[in-house]
């Protein structure tokens, strides 16, 4: 009698923890799959304990045919719910989950041949209020339930050993909770135990604690840790968690595959100890950072380290800074030529005089020395302008208005006529690109001296309230093709880097002309 007692105290002890199991489940637990088939396991656990209760009470045959029932309901509903569950907590593929649903096959049927044992004897051999004997069905669907149960388990623990995460302590507390009733209904079946009640559910009272651990303490099936955790796992950053002692506590996958360590290895080797600090390893650039887990009383208990890829800002830094050298040599390169260029046209066009005066019957020797002083002047102002493209802090005086830049040009021009209008007022509205426009009467005058043979080059500024207008026209030769290279290619990188535009047009024999239109500076 005393052993009965005990027996109901330890179901009642167990039917309360699975009921409080479900309740968490249905108050905390998200709606979602893995939580229904948790909350079926535990239903059908219930069952079964409800059906030992049932039995300890029955004192007629039918009563005890009806907990017998509602028992098999309990055990073979679990076996299948506990796979599928299993199967969604370690994330089986789709296919396969959709593939279980036919396992409730085998509980309905075992129900069904449970309640007509009757009529075949084929699950109970005999079934008396005194003696119950099973036949080759009960074996085979204990086999069956062993299968689903057992395979679950695997599945959890394989889960275990390929990702000793967070889910370590919950994947063991699944297994215990499980395993241990197995072990106990196997002795049960097989006659090692042999006792007025069925031991194993009495088992489960012990599952219902490990369960309500793994529910309140670890936080299965709480979506928000579930979803931090695979927030964490998948974010694009390395994440390593440290104990008090210095031990690797956790590492996400992110981290063991930029660090290609593990929980066991010892991160002493990577990592300096810094709180913010830069690392080259195995020719990766790994930048880390260090944080504190703290306790309510101030003391620190962990230490989170991220650890980010920083390899492609290296290289792209050597990539603009590539580029930077590229574009600083384009720029001194176009700068010399315009300089140089032009320096060199105005040289050669003084030579022309000079060498045509010395030819002619009475030289001017005063002419000719002239002429000689301002190629000398001309190649020395060449040289400085070469020489502040490179160093790019060219400060010329004449810099100060774009009429006077543009005078300066056509005052430099020998042996062509070079006529200037202004129109409007220069009230400094355009002084933003009187470098720019300089260059650009600087490279048109000198392609026109060079190139076209004209005697006369006619050049207009409009100052207009909405932009800047130049015009430039000379009488040279002209040409029905127009070849943009490095000279008029920057001409109109130039013109249009302002916001403007340039045309060039020419026909052969009636000349060049250059119109280009710049906005005025937007405030």
């Amino acid at each position: 009698m005393a052993v009965i007692c005990i027996a109901v105290l330890l179901l009642f002890f167990g039917l309360f923890g699975m009921i409080t199991a479900v309740a968490w489940i249905l108050r905390k637990g998200s709606n979602n799959r893995l939580t229904r088939l948790f909350g079926l396991c535990q239903i059908s656990i219930i069952l079964w304990i409800i059906s030992q209760l049932l039995i300890l009470f029955s004192v007629v045959i039918w009563q005890k045919k009806i907990s017998y029932i509602i028992g098999n309901i309990g055990i073979s509903f679990f076996a299948p719910s506990w796979l599928m569950f299993s199967a969604e907590y370690v994330e089986i593929s789709v296919k396969i989950k959709k593939l279980m649903r036919i396992l409730f096959i085998v509980p309905v049927s075992a129900v069904i041949f449970v309640s007509t044992n009757s009529l075949h004897n084929f699950y109970y051999s005999e079934f008396t209020m005194e003696k119950i004997n099973y036949a080759p069905l009960f074996y085979f669907y204990q086999i069956v339930y062993y299968f689903c149960i057992i395979s679950g388990i695997i599945l959890i623990c394989i889960k275990q050993a390929k990702q000793c995460r967070y889910t370590e302590k919950q994947a063991f507390l699944l297994s215990i909770s499980t395993a241990v009733p197995l072990a106990m209904n196997t002795l049960t079946v097989t006659k090692i135990i042999n006792l007025e009640i069925e031991l194993t559910p009495l088992f489960f009272a012990f599952s219902s604690i490990m369960i309500l651990i793994a529910l309140g303490r670890y936080g299965l099936l709480d979506i928000k840790n579930i979803a931090m955790r695979d927030v964490v796992e998948n974010i694009k950053s390395g994440v390593v968690i440290l104990d008090i002692n210095g031990n690797i506590s956790y590492i996400n996958s992110y981290a063991e595959n930029i660090i290609k360590i593990g929980e066991s290895a010892d991160i002493s080797e990577i990592y300096s100890g810094e709180n913010f600090f830069e690392k080259e390893y195995n020719g990766r650039f790994l930048d880390f950072k260090k944080s504190f887990c703290e306790n309510n009383s101030g003391t620190k208990f962990a230490e989170i380290i991220t650890i980010n890829d920083v390899t492609d800002y290296h290289e792209l830094a050597d990539t603009e800074k590539k580029l930077g050298i590229e574009q600083e040599r384009n720029r001194i390169a176009q700068e010399i030529h315009d300089s140089a260029g032009h320096t060199f046209t105005l040289i050669s066009s003084i030579s022309k005089i000079i060498s045509a005066e010395i030819s002619g019957k009475t030289p001017d020797k005063k002419i000719i020395l002239e002429y000689i002083s301002e190629i000398d002047s001309l190649s020395r102002g060449g040289l400085t302008q070469i020489r502040c493209s490179v160093n790019n802090l060219r400060e010329d005086e004449f810099m100060t208005s774009v009429t006077k830049a543009v005078k300066t040009v056509a005052d430099a021009v020998r042996n062509v006529d070079v006529d200037l209008c202004v129109q409007g007022d220069d009230d400094g509205k355009f002084d933003f690109c009187i470098r720019e426009v300089y260059n650009n009467c600087r490279e048109i005058i000198t392609n026109s001296m060079r190139y076209s043979e004209a005697t006369r080059i006619d050049i207009i500024l409009r100052f207009l309230a909405e932009c800047l207008e130049i015009y430039i026209f000379d009488n040279g030769r002209g040409s029905d093709v127009i070849s943009e290279k490095n000279g008029l290619g920057g001409i109109r990188e130039r013109t249009e880097k302002l916001g403007g535009n340039v045309k060039f047009s020419s026909v052969s024999g009636e000349g060049f002309s250059v119109i280009m239109k710049i906005p005025a500076e937007r405030k």
